[in-house]
């Protein structure tokens, strides 16, 4: 007897997975203004009632791509176990490896491009989540080595803002612009590190040898 073969529906779960995928390349093709919810449900194979059903507005659909895409506490965990060692090379090589990866999706950093020059509310979540942590965290770290007298005393806050500047002006070229990469992952990280912690390390002072009277 020939079986009947099932069509297995897809899981709530699953549905909500394919919304927020569908959204999020759409948000950074076309922004969030310009992303209707119908868009959003064909490319995702649903009814756009469905939409609606688990994200009762586009920004909870923004929100929720945000909580899928950006997870930064395991990161800042194990950056804090190695702050507490002093280990400045590494802290600032996790946080920039972090930043820059290799074969990279460039759909959050679009994203964020979209929404700042749309000048939505959305941008501000968005960097509080993706970036404003990072400067934060990375000021606090750098005051502190500053107070051990590790590093030359600068504003600790524009410090972490130069060297994330760095990190996302790195992104932009190459995942925006789609400048190619010459040099490794593991080099190119290596490098910005290595500058940045150059110019921060305290120098010894310099001794001048007083000159002979004639």
């Amino acid at each position: 007897m020939q079986q009947i073969a099932r069509t297995i529906r897809p899981s709530s779960k699953e549905r909500q997975a394919g919304l927020i995928a569908a959204a999020a390349s759409l948000f950074a093709a076309k922004g969030f203004n310009g992303t209707t919810t119908k868009e959003i449900a064909k490319a995702a194979g649903v009814s756009e009632a469905l939409v609606f059903k688990y994200f009762p507005t586009k920004r909870a659909l923004y929100a929720a791509i945000l909580e899928e895409k950006v997870t930064v506490n395991e990161l800042l965990e194990a950056v804090e176990k190695v702050s507490k060692k002093r280990d400045d090379h590494r802290v600032f090589t996790m946080i920039a490896s972090s930043r820059i990866r290799p074969n990279v999706d460039s759909t959050l950093l679009r994203l964020l491009l979209f929404s700042a020059l749309e000048g939505h509310e959305l941008s501000e979540m968005f960097f509080g989540k993706h970036h404003k942590i990072f400067y934060d965290y990375l000021a606090t770290y750098i005051r502190t080595r500053i107070d051990d007298g590790a590093f030359r005393p600068v504003d600790p806050l524009l410090a972490a803002r130069a060297f994330i500047g760095m990190v996302v002006h790195h992104r932009l070229l190459h995942e925006i612009f789609e400048v190619p990469m010459h040099q490794s992952h593991e080099d190119t990280v290596s490098t910005y590190v290595d500058l940045f912690l150059t110019g921060l390390i305290q120098q010894p002072a310099s001794r001048t040898t007083p000159r002979r009277r004639a």
